[in-house]
């Protein structure tokens, strides 16, 4: 309720004993919570007024954030399996769930544009691991359906097209790169000769051979290529290592073995997801 603003800054919380009521348990695990609230910076205490809101996101790294998060999601899902509920099942209502959070007004309408649709995919994804905003995409050429939105997330690249929206909307300029994680992973393999990129749409193949190029030294020969249907290019069989991107996940996870793929990601700067928090969440 802190984070979906459904309580301000500033504002006092429900004494212990009166959410205890409430939630129907005892006033010290209210209190034990409270305090754990205040550990991670969302809330301090005050003599004679309780426990008031500091601000509406935990100053916890995102080690712990995701620690935390997996061992509550490993227990939910426990949970959910003894039900019976199927992988599709569950993430069905996931998503749906999703959909019903009450997230506030300010961020419910953030657009991020890609140079292609499939890059505007992976730079989504990339913002909502690291700042948790969900965003829809847009094209370079889509300005027209800006009105839609109050928030929008562009390459710095791209920023000169999509100035006049600062008039209306927020402006966040996005700095992006290749995640570390995945350049760790191609470099550590060994004799390598070829390297395959494979891509949903043929547009994204030259932004990325080229991002990849000026960030490691290959001496090796770069193929790509896009997924047709159901099917992957040809020349995956004959390939040292396949680099894929998100949208083409279960295709290429079906068919190529996990020790002979890597999956593409992107990071944000630090500075940009800083300023996204800023925007959006900070008051």
């Amino acid at each position: 309720m802190i984070v979906t603003k459904q309580f301000q800054v500033g504002e006092v919380l429900p004494s212990t004993r009166e959410l205890g009521r409430q939630l129907e348990t005892s006033f010290h695990t209210v209190r034990k919570a409270y305090h754990i609230l205040a550990d991670e910076g969302l809330v301090h205490g005050e003599q004679g007024r309780g426990f008031i809101v500091e601000r509406q996101n935990t100053n916890l790294d995102k080690a712990d954030r995701l620690e935390i998060g997996a061992e509550k999601m490993r227990k939910l899902l426990e949970e959910l399996v003894g039900y019976g509920l199927d992988d599709s099942e569950i993430d069905e209502l996931f998503q749906e769930q999703l959909s019903f959070m009450d997230w506030p007004d300010r961020i419910e309408t953030c657009a991020t544009v890609g140079e292609t649709g499939e890059l505007g995919r992976m730079l989504a994804d990339a913002i909502r691991e690291e700042v948790g905003v969900r965003s829809a995409v847009l094209m370079p050429d889509e300005y027209n359906k800006t009105v839609k939105y109050d928030a929008l997330f562009v390459p710095i690249q791209l920023i000169n097209k999509f100035r006049e929206f600062a008039e209306k909307g927020r402006l966040l300029p996005i700095i992006y790169s290749i995640h570390a994680d995945t350049l760790l992973s191609i470099v550590d393999r060994a004799a390598i000769e070829t390297i395959g990129l494979v891509v949903a749409e043929d547009e994204t193949i030259p932004k990325i051979i080229d991002a990849l190029k000026a960030k490691i030294n290959f001496e090796g020969s770069f193929v790509a290529g896009a997924t047709y249907g159901k099917s992957l290019p040809l020349f995956v069989r004959d390939t040292d290592l396949i680099i894929y991107t998100s949208p083409c996940a279960k295709l290429v996870e079906d068919k190529v073995p996990e020790r002979s793929r890597v999956m593409l990601r992107y990071q944000i700067s630090d500075k940009s997801a800083n300023t996204i928090r800023a925007e959006l969440w900070d008051q």
